[in-house]
């Protein structure tokens, strides 16, 4: 399964990402509340794709996107700020350049 890196400061709405990413059977998800943790799960997981969601600053994100340039360029990234399992998944298929599977 490919595992898919969250990103965000609101622990209730990661856990609910978290519940929907895995619900679709495909995916597994890993979280960080800050970019140290997002760099060590980086470090330590082959990631499919980075989620950045809300509450990350704009400071903290240029420097993980600086690392992910540097050492892992090939991960693609999108945010998503909420709208529902519907539109997250639409996020992610379209991030990985993949049709969903019904």
């Amino acid at each position: 399964m490919k595992k898919i890196l969250i990103i965000g400061t609101n622990e209730p709405i990661i856990k609910t990402i978290t519940r929907l990413i895995e619900k679709n059977g495909q995916f597994i998800a890993e979280t960080a509340t800050n970019i140290a943790e997002a760099i060590q799960t980086c470090k330590q997981h082959a990631l499919c794709l980075i989620l950045i969601g809300a509450g990350i600053n704009t400071t903290d994100e240029e420097q993980f996107m600086q690392f992910l340039t540097t050492h892992y360029p090939n991960i693609p990234v999108t945010k998503h700020y909420g709208g529902g399992g519907g539109l997250l998944y639409a996020e992610i298929y379209q991030a990985l350049g993949i049709l969903p599977l019904d």
